[in-house]
C-alpha cells in the first residue's frame, strides 16, 4: 500500500536520524566529558595554577601615539591550589550583595573574582548550593574580571597591577543602591580612582580614573579582560556552543579546542562585545558601543593548563601634567536569561541589548542556525507561560497552536491518505490484471491517482512537518535558562532532564542503576512518560488498515518500540510533547477520514491484535 509505505519511509528515516545521533554523538560525547572531568580533576591536583593575565588587546598599528609594552600581571609566579574559601579570605575584599548576586570584589589587584548566582542551585532542591561563577586565583578553577590601563612605550610610571593592594574609600558593601570606590597612589604622581556599581541584575560598570600631579604628560591604553584558567568542563554537544563568543564584526564563536589551536585570534570592531558563554551562564566585557575596540582571543598553555582569556584595548589617552582621564567599561556576569539578556523584541522586555544599545547581544544565547524558528518557539512557551506559570502547559498548548497552523497541510495529506484507502480494492485488482508487469501496474496506478486527485507522497508531509517543532523545542529546553529545573506535574521537577522514572527499577522499588551497564545501559532508562508516548505512537500506528505485508507489520509493530526506547533518555519536555503530538494526531486524523467517508479502524485493529495474542 503506498500511502503506508510512505509513512513508513519517513518513520524509518527520521528514526536512523535519530539513532544515528544518539549512538554516534550524543553516547560518545557523554563518555567524552566523563573522561574529560576525570582527566581535569586530576590535572587540577597534580598542577599548581598560574595567576598571570596575558598582554590583553592586539597590538596598535603604525601611526598611533605609542604601543602598550606590559601587561597586567605578568610573569606572575604559580602558587598551589588552595579551596576557594582560603583563597577569598586571603585578601582584603568589599561585599558584593544584590537580590541575584553575591560575592566580593578583592581589593588585591581590583579584580571581580568572587560571583555566585543566588536564584540558580546546583540540583533541583532548593536548598542546594547555589551556583558558582567567578573564583579567584590559586583556586582549581580561576575566572575573573579585571581592568585597568597599561602603558605606552617610553612609560615607566608604575600602574596597578594583580598585586596592588586598593584602599577602599569608605565602607559598606556593593548593593545596586550603594557604589564602591578604590582609590590607589603610585607615589609618582599618578593617582588612580575606580568606582564600581552594578544593577539588580547581573550588570557591573566600571569607571577608572586617573590623576597626574606628576612633571611629564602619561599616554595610557585603557583594557578590560575575563580570564579563565583550566579548561572548562563543556556539555560537549555539537548543537551547543560554549567556549569563547564575542560579536565583532558578525558572531564569533571559538570552542576551547578551536582557540587552543589557533592560539590568538586579533580583531578590530565598534559597537562590539566579548566574552566567554557556558550553557546556562555567561561572563561579557560590554564597552561602550562608540569605542573602537582592539580585541582579542587566546589561550596560552602554562605548564599543562590552558589559561583562556578575552580582553580589549581601547584608544589611548594623553594624561596632562593637572589633567585627568576617564575610562569607562561595563562587565555582564550571571545567568543568560532571556528578558534580561534581550531577545524579546517588546517594549520595555528588550533587555541589555536593547538598553544599552549593543550589537545581538541576545546572541549569547545559542539559538543555532535555525533562530528563525527556535525563537520564536520559546517566544511562544514563554508567552503562555506568563499566564499559567507553568512550562509543561506551554508545551501543550504551543503544541495545539503548531498544530492549528498546519491544520490545512494536514488536512490535504490525511484527505488524500483516506482517498488512497478508498481506492485499495482498485489498486490490489491492478495486481492481479498485471502480476508479471510492473511497469503497467505503475502507469495505470499513476492514472487512478490522477484521477481522484490523489498525492501518492502524502503519508510523508504529517512526519516531516514534526521534524522542524522537535528540533525546535528539543533546542529550546537545551539551551534556555528558563527550562533549567522548570517543572511539570507529578515526578516532573526539570522539564530539561529525562523523566527520572525507570521501568528497569519498577520505579524506584529496586536499588541498582540498570544504565551503569556496558554498551546496552543508556537505553536501559525507560521513564513513565516514555512509555506514554510509546502507547500514543502505537494507537497512531493503529489507526490505519493493517499492511497485508508481512515486513510492514513487523515494522508497523516495532517501530514504536523503538522510538519509546531511543526518547527515553531525552529532555521529559520533549517526550511530552510527542506524547501530546500523537494524541492529536490520532484525534485530527480519524476527524478527517470520517469526513471523507473512511471507516477509522484504530479499534477494530486493536481488537484484532489482542484477538491474535488472546488466540
Amino acid at each position: 500500500m503506498t500511502d503506508n509505505r510512505n509513512t513508513i519511509l519517513a518513520v524509518i528515516l527520521s528514526g536512523l536520524v535519530l539513532i544515528a545521533w544518539q549512538y554516534f554523538y550524543n553516547v560518545p560525547a557523554m563518555e567524552k566529558q566523563r573522561a574529560q572531568q576525570q582527566a581535569q580533576a586530576e590535572l587540577q591536583k597534580a598542577n599548581p595554577q598560574p595567576t598571570a593575565s596575558a598582554t590583553p588587546g592586539a597590538t596598535p598599528q603604525a601611526g598611533s601615539t605609542s604601543t602598550p609594552t606590559a601587561a597586567p600581571g605578568a610573569n606572575q609566579p604559580a602558587q598551589p591550589v588552595v579551596a576557594r574559601e582560603a583563597a577569598i579570605a586571603a585578601s582584603p575584599r568589599v561585599k558584593i550583595d544584590t537580590p541575584r548576586l553575591a560575592g566580593s570584589i578583592s581589593l588585591k589587584g581590583g579584580r571581580i573574582d568572587d560571583l555566585a548566582l543566588l536564584q540558580f542551585r546546583e540540583t533541583v532542591d532548593p536548598q542546594s548550593p547555589p551556583i558558582i561563577l567567578y573564583s579567584p586565583s590559586g583556586t582549581a578553577e580561576p575566572y575573573y574580571a579585571e581592568f585597568g590601563w597599561v602603558p605606552a612605550t617610553g612609560v615607566t610610571s608604575k600602574l596597578p597591577d594583580a598585586q596592588t593592594v586598593w584602599q577602599q574609600d569608605g565602607s559598606g558593601s556593593l548593593t545596586p543602591t550603594t557604589p564602591v570606590v578604590l582609590k590607589w597612589d603610585n607615589g609618582e604622581g599618578l593617582s588612580f580612582r575606580r568606582t564600581i556599581s552594578v544593577d539588580d541584575h547581573y550588570l557591573f560598570s566600571i569607571k577608572d580614573d586617573v590623576s597626574n600631579v606628576g612633571n611629564a604628560p602619561v599616554t595610557l591604553y585603557p583594557f578590560a579582560l575575563i580570564s579563565r584558567h583550566g579548561t572548562p568542563q563543556v556539555s560537549g554537544y555539537y548543537i551547543l556552543h560554549e567556549g569563547l563568543i564575542g560579536y565583532l564584526d558578525g558572531l564569533q564563536e571559538y570552542a576551547y579546542k578551536k582557540i587552543d589551536e589557533a592560539k590568538s585570534v586579533s580583531f578590530k570592531a565598534t559597537n562590539g562585545w566579548l566574552g566567554m558563554t557556558d550553557k546556562y551562564w555567561a561572563s561579557a566585557l560590554l564597552p561602550d558601543t562608540s569605542a573602537q575596540l582592539q580585541a582579542k582571543f587566546s589561550s596560552n598553555l602554562t605548564g599543562n593548563v590552558h589559561t583562556y582569556q578575552t580582553d580589549y584595548l581601547l584608544d589611548p589617552v594623553t594624561v596632562a601634567i593637572g589633567g585627568t582621564a576617564t575610562a569607562n567599561a561595563r562587565l555582564f556576569a550571571g545567568a543568560k536569561e532571556a528578558g534580561v539578556v534581550g531577545v524579546f523584541p517588546f517594549a520595555g522586555l528588550g533587555g541589555y541589548n536593547k538598553a544599552l544599545g549593543l550589537n545581538h547581544f541576545d546572541l549569547l544565547i545559542d539559538w543555532g542556525w535555525f533562530y528563525f524558528i527556535t525563537k520564536p518557539m520559546f517566544l511562544g512557551l514563554d508567552f503562555f507561560y506568563r499566564f499559567f506559570g507553568n512550562f509543561g502547559i506551554s508545551i501543550l498548548l504551543v503544541t495545539v497552536i503548531v498544530k492549528l497552523l498546519f491544520f490545512p497541510l494536514a488536512n490535504k495529506s490525511y484527505a488524500s491518505m483516506a482517498k488512497m484507502k478508498s481506492v485499495q480494492p482498485q489498486l490490489q485488482a491492478l495486481k492481479e490484471r498485471y502480476p508479471d508487469d510492473k511497469v503497467k501496474q505503475q502507469q495505470e496506478m499513476m492514472e487512478i491517482y490522477k484521477k481522484e486527485k490523489i498525492n501518492p507522497v502524502a503519508g510523508c508531509l504529517p512526519v516531516v512537518i514534526q521534524i522542524p517543532v522537535f528540533f525546535s523545542l528539543y533546542k529550546v529546553l537545551f539551551v534556555t535558562i528558563e527550562m533549567r529545573h522548570a517543572p511539570f506535574f507529578g515526578w516532573i521537577k526539570d522539564l530539561s532532564s529525562p523523566d527520572p522514572t525507570n521501568l528497569f527499577t519498577l520505579f524506584g522499588l529496586l536499588h541498582y542503576d540498570p544504565t551503569a551497564l556496558p554498551m546496552f545501559g543508556h537505553y536501559l532508562h525507560l521513564g513513565i512518560w516514555p512509555l506514554i508516548m510509546g502507547v500514543t505512537m502505537w494507537f497512531q500506528m493503529k489507526l490505519n488498515p493493517t499492511p497485508p505485508d508481512p515486513t510492514q507489520q513487523v515494522i508497523f509493530n516495532w517501530m514504536p518500540v523503538i522510538f519509546t526506547f531511543m526518547l527515553a533518555g531525552f529532555p521529559a519536555g520533549l517526550v511530552i510533547y510527542w506524547a501530546w503530538n500523537n494524541t492529536l494526531s490520532v484525534l485530527q486524523q480519524s476527524f478527517i477520514m470520517r469526513r471523507n467517508g473512511v471507516k477509522v479502524e484504530l479499534f477494530d485493529n486493536l481488537k484484532a491484535t489482542f484477538a491474535r495474542k488472546a488466540t
